[in-house]
Parts: structure tokens; sequence; C-alpha cells
């Protein structure tokens, strides 16, 4: 965003607008989800939008292929003037462990019945390979190894490598070592957590991924509409499937202290209340209720929830700010228990899907659960509920909208979430989307239309 503290730590001051010199598009594209309603954008208004978002995707993709090529990171204007932290130094809490419990330490290679071997595979094991990286807590080892070890020999492919996660490490250096070893394919089974380590890792390496559901979330699954309690079918996925390119999207983090360093997500990230929801979730009762935890994270941050200013700003667009209780940036738009926090997401149409939760007092609130609990995951089923949502306007307690990428910033920091995981506090986030960077393995014949 324009203006402030780069990431490189030079100085720039933001440019106050001339009176008539406002871009013209200072507005932010329009959102599929908002179309149904009276007041929503048209078709050609999102035709429009569309075109525009895929010319700079393509912008972006020539710049990152030519001679002086710069990242977007380094592309992007930088409204720091609105992020600079507060005299407080907060030592945040990286990462929550997917692992609750068990052994910590580096990721490990085991062999077929679980002991540990050498990282690497002096024998140089013959193509095609597969490698299976799983939580331990997560699954039942021995079945899933024995089901993979069996999957491998029925394709013709040699022994497949099998890689533990720990408590300190959630899976993706085990799983860059995987691909250092030639793999074909990679399977991971464990919860949102080591789906999108591994998927960090296996970004644009051209290697399928193979999503095995288990743990609590599995919010990636579920988006992509993979089943969900047959793991023998995805891991038959694996050697005899289809596949589908989605994106992934990296959000690069500066701290407090002015620390910087960026990870991947694969569903959706967020700042503000929706972190705080599951910095507060009891991780015992995650472990033995699921999902159905975050109630208890929602109950515990609701009380102390306060809105907060952000300065927000999409590729190409003018700096808008805002007071809101989260904000979030999205790959897919489903949510467990049938909610749809954003109907129209799809993980492979390489755009950013942002969410401003802003609802104003218990009213607003009660307008953030009519639009996502009733609009989007009820109404819109039905050709009578939609005909109801067309004769209302769209309430802006919840607004959306979407672009190749995002940029936050706030004077104070907040927490950060990203796929389910908390990433700690930070005061100034940059969002960029990789399209197509990941292949995911699906069934053979698996109907993507819609993802």
């Amino acid at each position: 965003m324009a203006g402030g503290q780069d990431d490189t730590g030079d100085q720039t001051r933001p440019e106050e607008p001339v009176e008539g010199s406002e871009p013209e598009d200072e507005a932010d594209p329009p959102h599929p989800s908002d179309a149904i309603y009276a007041d929503g954008p048209d078709t050609e208004e999102l035709k429009a939008a569309d075109a525009e978002l895929a010319a700079q995707a393509e912008a972006v993709a020539a710049k990152e292929d030519g001679p002086d090529s710069t990242t977007v990171d380094e592309q992007a204007p930088d409204p720091e003037e609105a992020a600079g932290p507060d005299d407080v130094i907060r030592e945040p809490d990286d990462v929550e462990p997917d692992t609750t419990d068990g052994e910590e330490g580096e990721a490990r290679r085991v062999s077929a019945e679980g002991e540990p071997e050498p990282l690497r595979d002096e024998a140089e094991r013959p193509s095609p390979k597969a490698a299976l990286v799983y939580n331990p807590i997560k699954v039942d080892a021995d079945a899933l190894r024995a089901l993979v070890e069996r999957a491998s020999a029925d394709a013709g492919w040699s022994e497949p490598l099998f890689y533990e996660t720990t408590v300190d490490d959630l899976g993706d250096d085990v799983t860059r070592e995987a691909l250092k070893e030639g793999v074909t394919a990679v399977l991971v089974a464990g919860g949102d957590g080591t789906v999108r380590a591994v998927a960090e890792a296996m970004s644009g390496s051209g290697v399928p991924l193979t999503i095995v559901p288990s743990g609590t979330g599995n919010l990636l699954a579920r988006n992509l509409a993979l089943p969900l309690t047959d793991p023998e079918e995805m891991v038959r996925a694996t050697f005899d499937g289809d596949s589908l390119a989605v994106d992934v999207g990296f959000a690069r983090l500066r701290r407090p202290d002015g620390q910087i360093d960026e990870h991947a997500f694969v569903v959706m990230g967020g700042m503000g209340l929706d972190a705080a929801m599951i910095a507060n979730t009891n991780p015992k009762l995650k472990k033995s209720v699921g999902w159905v935890a975050y109630v208890d994270g929602v109950a515990r941050s609701l009380p102390a929830a306060k809105a907060f200013r952000v300065m927000y700003q999409l590729p190409e667009r003018r700096i808008h700010a805002a007071r809101v209780q989260s904000v979030l940036f999205a790959n897919c738009g489903s949510l467990p228990a049938g909610l749809e926090l954003i109907p129209e997401a799809s993980v492979a149409d390489g755009n950013l899907d942002i969410v401003l939760i802003q609802p104003k007092g218990v009213l607003g609130w009660m307008f953030v659960w009519r639009r996502v609990a009733w609009d989007n995951s009820f109404l819109r089923r039905f050709r009578a509920g939609r005909r109801v949502m067309a004769l209302r306007t769209k309430d802006n307690s919840v607004r959306y909208s979407r672009g190749i990428g995002v940029d936050l910033a706030t004077t104070e920091a907040h927490p950060v979430q990203l796929d389910g995981d908390e990433f700690g506090e930070a005061t100034h986030v940059r969002v960029r989307l990789d399209p197509g960077a990941l292949l995911i393995a699906l069934p053979r014949g698996h109907e993507v239309e819609g993802l």
C-alpha cells in the first residue's frame, strides 16, 4: 500500500490525493456473492471485473518472467504510516503445533513398520514412488502405512517413503526432503496445519499432493468436495486418479518488533477476531470434539472483542480505511457445519476473496449471522430463497471484494491465523496469490466444476 515504511526499511510518505485526481477505479472490484441482491453488481460489471483481474494477473506474471522481474511484494504499495507499532513489544507465539502431544524434535523418516530410517535414501529406489507425510496423533499410522504400501505395489510403483511429523515440525521440511528424493507423488494425512505446511513446501513443484482426510477440520478437502470418510479412495487417487491445479496464498507478516516472515495458506487467513477465536480455543477440547470446540473460542473472544481500524488496499486500487472486527483473505469459502462464508469463492480462479466483518453493535452481529448462516448457507440453495434475497439490499456488516492480493496495516498489533493455525500478532500483512501453484490428486472422474 502507498506510504509508510516498506519491508526494506525505506521511509516514504503517502501522497495526499489532489481534489479531482482520484482514480476512476477507486471502488474495489465487485464480488459475485453480492450479485443476488437488489443492489448487487450486474453481469456486465462482473465480467468487466473478471477481465481486469485477469489482466492484472497476466501483468504480474509477465513481470516475474521478464529480465527485470521483481516480486509482487516489491511492486505493491504500502500504507505503513497507518501501521507504526506501538511501544509494547509482544513476543508472538508462532504457529500452534498441529500435534498436541507426542514426540518432539524434527519430523523424521520411518519404515513401513514405523521405525526411524535415515532421511536420505541411499538405495535410490527407482521411480515412480510415493511419499506419505502423516501426523501420528491424527491417524492410525500402522493401517495407513500398510494401505499406501499395498496401493503402491498394486500400481507397480516402488516401495513408498514414510515421514512422521512431530510437535516441532509440521512436515514442511520432510516434504522438501521427499521432493529431493525425486518422489512422483506425496500424500498427506493430518490436521489442517499439516496440510498447510506440506502444501507450502510443494507449491510450484509440479508434484501432485493427495489429501487423506483426517483431523478435525479437513477444510481444503471439504472445499474440494473430496470423500471425507474413505481414506482408501483417496489413496487410490494417488496412483490412478485425476488432478486439479489450485491456487496457493502467501501471507507476509510484519511483527511488532519489525521481524518479517512469510507463510502459505490454502484455505483462508485472517486478522482480528477470527484469529483471536482460534487462539482462545481449548486444544484439548478441540482434540475431543473437533471443530465444535471453536464455539468455546468464540465464547472466550467475543466479550473482549473491540473493533479496530485497518488500512487496506487491493492491487491498483486506492487505500481504504475501515473499523472492523476481522479481515479475512480467502482461497476457499466453505466452513464446517455447512456454513458458506463466501459462496462464490473458487480455489482455482486465480483470485483472492476478501471479507470485512464490521458489525455495529448487537444488531450488526445479527446481520453477520444472517448473511453467513441464513443467506449464504440456506436461502441460496432454493429458488424461492434466492427470490427473497433478490428483494433485499446487501448489508455492510459483511463486505466482500476480490483481487490478486491485498495489503493490511494497523497501528496496533493484532492476531493472525492461517488455515486455522494461530501465527502470533502482526501490524502489517501483505497477501499474494500464486495461481495454480499446487496440484491436488482427485478420485478419477471427480466433479471439478464449481470448485
